[in-house]
C-alpha cells in the first residue's frame, strides 16, 4: 500500500511489476535527480549558502538571488550565480540512472515523457528527447530579454565566473534586438515576464502522449515538498501507479487513493533496485 515499512526488495518487485503491465512511463523529476550526478538540490538556506558561500557571506538567500529583480538590481552578482550555474550542468554527466529510465522507457510501447522542474537540461544531455520532455520552469539552456522580446539559444553565451565573489567577469549577455539586458528564460520568484512560449509547446506535446497512453505509471524521483509543484502533479494529475523515490520524504499522501510505493533512497539506488528486478543485466 502507501507505506516505507515493506523491505526494499519487496517494493522493487511491486514497481516493477507495474512496469511489467503499463504502456507508457511518466517520468516527474524534481531537484534530487541530480544529487547523483553531483549537482546540489540548494536544501535549505545554509545548504544554499554551502554551495555559494559569497551569496552566503552577503546575506541573499536562494529567494533574492533566483528573482528577476536580481538582475535589475545586481546583474555582475546575478549572472555570477545563473552563469557558474550553466557551466556547471554543461560540465556535469548525467550519472546512470538516466539511462535506466530510457531503458525502462524502451520495453514501453508508448516509451516515456518527462515532466520536470529543472532547469539543468541533463535529460536531454542524457539522451532523452527535446520532445518527449516539458520543463515546466524552462532551461538554464535559453535566454529571454528582460524586455520580453524573445527567447534564444543560449550556447554561444560562456560566461566567466569568478566564483569567489559570485559576479560574472565576462560581457553579459544582450538581447540582439534591443540591446536589453538578457536574463535565463527560468520562471524565477516573483516573476511576471518569464516568457512561457516553449514551455507551452512542451505541454502540448505531452498532453498528445498522454492521450496515446492507456495504462500509465509514474516513477516520481527527488521532488520535495518545500516547492511541491511536481510532487503534487505526480500523486493527482496522472492516472496508474505511483512510484516515489525520495530519500527523505518518500511517504506518499493519504489523499492519493490510488496504488503506488514509497522508496525512502536516492535517485540512483532506487532506479538500479527496480531495474534489476526488470531486466537480466543493468548495464
Amino acid at each position: 500500500m502507501k507505506t516505507t515499512d515493506e523491505p526494499i526488495s519487496e517494493l522493487y518487485q511491486r514497481a516493477a511489476q507495474a512496469i511489467r503491465e503499463a504502456d507508457g512511463l511518466l517520468i516527474a523529476a524534481g531537484a534530487g535527480m541530480g544529487v547523483d550526478s553531483g549537482l546540489p538540490d540548494f536544501r535549505g538556506r545554509e545548504g544554499f549558502w554551502k554551495a555559494y558561500p559569497a551569496l552566503g557571506n552577503a546575506k541573499i538567500d536562494f529567494h533574492s538571488i533566483a528573482s528577476p529583480e536580481s538582475f535589475e538590481r545586481m546583474p555582475s552578482r546575478a549572472w555570477g550565480f545563473y552563469g557558474h550555474r550553466l557551466n556547471l550542468y554543461r560540465n556535469t554527466n548525467p550519472h546512470d540512472g538516466f539511462q535506466l529510465l530510457r531503458k525502462i522507457a524502451a520495453s514501453l510501447s508508448q516509451g516515456a515523457f518527462v515532466y520536470t522542474s529543472n532547469v539543468d537540461g541533463q535529460f536531454q544531455k542524457a539522451g532523452f528527447s527535446e520532445n518527449e520532455i516539458c520543463e515546466i520552469h524552462g532551461s538554464i539552456h535559453f535566454l529571454q530579454c528582460m524586455n520580453n522580446c524573445f527567447t534564444w539559444s543560449a550556447h554561444e553565451f560562456i560566461p566567466e565566473i569568478d566564483f569567489e565573489q559570485c559576479s560574472i567577469v565576462s560581457p553579459m549577455p544582450r538581447c540582439k534586438r534591443c540591446n536589453a539586458l538578457a536574463r535565463p528564460n527560468i520562471m524565477m520568484f516573483n516573476d511576471w515576464g518569464f516568457i512561457d512560449d516553449r514551455v507551452e509547446r512542451q505541454r502540448y506535446q505531452f498532453d498528445a502522449w498522454v492521450s496515446r497512453v492507456k495504462k500509465p505509471v509514474t516513477i516520481e524521483i527527488g521532488a520535495g515538498t518545500a516547492l511541491p509543484s511536481i510532487r503534487r502533479f505526480a500523486e493527482f494529475s496522472m492516472d496508474g501507479f505511483l512510484i516515489r523515490i525520495n530519500p527523505t520524504e518518500a511517504k506518499i499522501s493519504k489523499a492519493y487513493n490510488k496504488q503506488g510505493v514509497s522508496m525512502p533512497v536516492g535517485a540512483l539506488e532506487g532506479l538500479k533496485g527496480i531495474a534489476q528486478q526488470l531486466f537480466d543485466r543493468i548495464d
